[in-house]
């Protein structure tokens, strides 16, 4: 019998009060019971608009019919088709603008929870699955991949079940990108994306850890040591500010160095003499994703009061709403519709308050927001002793500035076509390389299409 209830199976998480002061996942996953019967609410649409909406194209509608079935090792085969990284996908991606977004059951009612039931596939088949896989005979070609995030790992796996010889220089000590350094534990656990990557390993492809690709050995360099290819899905690491009085005090961070050292460097282990700040008021200027996670972070961090200091709206917040949802439930505060003009700072170079401005919405600009304007005569301060600013970041230079005919914009994002291929023949970029800062399936997406397109370059020579 299908389900034909309007809401969605609620997904089990710790209670807010508690895990604000731990670092254990806040989601704590379906049960074989729940996804079964969340599963059944699927309508199976002869249009598949939610396959549509996935930008690796997972075979939504096969993988649900079998998980209503309860034969979950047979759904993960049906995601596995596609996707190389399905318990990340389960658990970051933004579902509400991609597949659950374009569900026929969201137009009177929520959504099909694809999200919630691709996390419990994928997470079954790690405790239960027992197939080994299977690394396919080398086609005796080899390509290079730069960068082990999300589009890197996606264009890896791809290439190596098409059976090229694929090596991944990851710059970091640790594989999985910015999977392992930006988003917190809580959010994605350590160990999940560990066995992601173990997974990859077995199909044949090789890592290379703290090869920093620029320095170590230059993409030209690559070639001559008998590459065929290269694919850059080095991300965009280099954080922005805001270039206002006050940003070089004690206490002010990136939000990229305040959670790689949280998440590399294992600040959120009890017993890890992690060198970061312990403070009591905390300011996290901006609002999307990576500003939710620093702020939900700081409090875990044993922050008494953490504030969202973002110059829209709520309807303007970029961040996802789930986040958003359960940063207010842990207790963040959230100043909306507020600018940082200065930081203010003590005699000894301390940051003591950030002095802000309140802002009005004007009309929409150039990304299709309500512009925001400056109230004048409006400054206030918030007292605190930390600022994270989280207001984007860009790709680090040094690739395209150590690379013979590889050209980027004035953002200085690389500049490939829709097939991921760039300005120098056998070099493909895709990611935050190329986009700047966005989400993990899209760049898993661009990973996919590039190594399509790498298998078709390779051919044709």
């Amino acid at each position: 019998m299908p389900n034909m209830s309007l809401k969605k199976n609620p997904m089990p998480e710790q209670a807010p009060d508690v895990r604000n002061k731990n670092f254990e996942e806040v989601a704590l996953g379906y049960t074989a019971e729940m996804a079964v019967d969340e599963a059944k609410r699927c309508l199976h649409c002869k249009n598949r608009p939610c396959v549509a909406g996935c930008p690796v194209n997972v075979r939504i509608p096969e993988f649900i019919a079998k998980v209503a079935e309860g034969d979950f090792a047979g759904a993960y085969r049906e995601i596995a088709l596609t996707n190389s990284l399905p318990a990340v996908c389960g658990r970051v991606c933004p579902q509400e603008n991609q597949c659950e977004g374009k569900c026929v059951r969201g137009v009177k009612g929520e959504p099909v929870g694809i999200g919630r039931l691709e996390r419990f596939v994928a997470d079954w088949w790690m405790e239960n699955g027992s197939e080994e896989l299977t690394r396919p005979a080398s086609n005796g070609h080899r390509v290079a991949v730069v960068g082990a995030g999300p589009a890197g790992l996606t264009c890896a796996g791809d290439l190596a079940r098409m059976g090229y010889e694929v090596t991944v220089f990851e710059a970091l000590q640790t594989a999985g990108g910015v999977l392992v350094y930006g988003i917190p534990q809580f959010r994605l656990p350590k160990e999940i994306v560990a066995r992601e990557v173990g997974a990859l390993e077995r199909l044949g492809v090789e890592m290379k850890p703290d090869m920093v690709i620029g320095k170590v050995d230059s993409v030209d360099e690559l070639f001559e040591q008998g590459f065929e290819a290269v694919f850059i899905g080095s991300g965009a690491g280099l954080p922005s500010f805001m270039n206002i009085p006050g940003e070089n005090l004690l206490g002010v961070y990136s939000a990229n160095e305040y959670l790689t050292r949280i998440n590399l460097m294992k600040a959120y282990r009890e017993g890890y003499d992690t060198p970061i700040a312990r403070s009591r008021r905390v300011a996290v200027v901006g609002g999307g994703n990576v500003a939710m996670d620093a702020a939900r972070c700081a409090k875990r961090m044993g922050a008494e009061e953490v504030y969202i200091v973002y110059r829209r709206s709520e309807v303007e917040l970029p961040a996802r709403a789930e986040e958003v949802h359960h940063a207010k439930e842990e207790g963040i505060l959230f100043q909306l519709l507020r600018n940082p003009v200065q930081i203010l700072g003590d005699e000894n170079g301390r940051v003591r308050a950030i002095e802000c401005v309140e802002m009005e919405l004007g009309e929409p600009d150039a990304s299709g927001r309500r512009r925001p304007i400056e109230k004048q005569g409006s400054n206030f301060t918030i007292d605190v002793d930390t600022v994270i600013m989280a207001i984007g970041t860009s790709p680090n230079p040094l690739i395209r500035s150590t690379t013979t005919g590889l050209e980027a914009n004035k953002k200085g994002c690389l500049v490939a076509d829709e097939r991921g291929a760039t300005t120098k023949p056998g070099v493909f970029a895709g990611g935050d390389a190329v986009t700047g800062a966005a989400t993990v399936i899209l760049a898993m997406g661009a990973g996919k299409t590039a190594a399509q397109s790498i298998d078709e370059y390779i051919k044709s020579k």
